[in-house]
């Protein structure tokens, strides 16, 4: 191997443990996102019947199409949702690293949500730093048991968070639609990417790491 090669293969290397560390950083933001939800939604809300299904049921006659659609969830349930998929991926790519338990969303409350999201958020963690570092500890991401395996990469990190982004966007519809629109400036708090950052752990904003090292590099 020549100097160039050891050269990008180191490289390479960096590069695949910078990213890994920005993927524990985002998904970390990400589930801090859903404790801040959590946290500062009204009560009444938890288990409040979402409107579609109280007005499916004053429609005299509903379509088949409608009569066999399943319910909508509930604020509870779509939150149990996203913490027992994120065991799904665990238990179905990551089998090595210890599954946290499934909620259930009859009996479960927002703390409990919060305590178990904050598990499963750690274990997905885990398994984005062994996946993009390429450790070979997981060769897939298996994302359920009828999907095709992907390659470890980006790809399930933003999958994964397309899909909890998804949800907490019904989250806040259903407020809205409740009655209890969430404040401005608790909207304004999601979309404060410095300040989650740093109360995930990171002295830093987003991306700062990688630019100092460029800027280092550059000097």
């Amino acid at each position: 191997m020549t100097t160039r090669q050891r050269k990008l293969h180191t490289e390479l290397d960096n590069a695949h443990t910078q990213l890994g560390q920005a993927a524990i950083r985002i998904f970390a933001a990400n589930d801090r996102l859903n404790q801040i939800l959590i946290e500062h939604l009204d009560p009444a809300l938890w288990k409040a019947n979402p409107p579609a299904n109280l007005s499916a049921n004053l429609k005299a006659g509903p379509p088949a199409s409608a009569r066999t659609r399943a319910p909508a969830r509930s604020i509870a349930a779509i939150f149990t949702h996203m913490h027992n998929v994120r065991t799904k991926w665990i238990r179905l790519t990551a089998p090595h690293l210890k599954v946290p338990p499934q909620l259930n969303r009859a009996h479960c409350t927002p703390r409990q949500a919060r305590t178990a999201l904050a598990e499963s958020a750690a274990r997905c963690t885990e398994m984005l730093a062994e996946a993009i570092d390429g450790d070979g500890r997981v060769n897939a991401f298996l994302r359920d048991g009828w999907a095709r395996p992907w390659p470890p990469g980006p790809e399930m990190l933003c999958y994964m968070l397309a899909h909890e982004a998804h949800h907490r966007g019904q989250v806040c519809m259903l407020a809205h639609q409740l009655g209890f629109p969430l404040p401005n400036q608790m909207t304004s708090r999601m979309w404060n990417w410095e300040k989650l950052w740093m109360e995930c752990g990171s002295p830093t904003g987003p991306g700062e790491p990688a630019l100092e090292k460029s800027v280092d590099k550059k000097r």
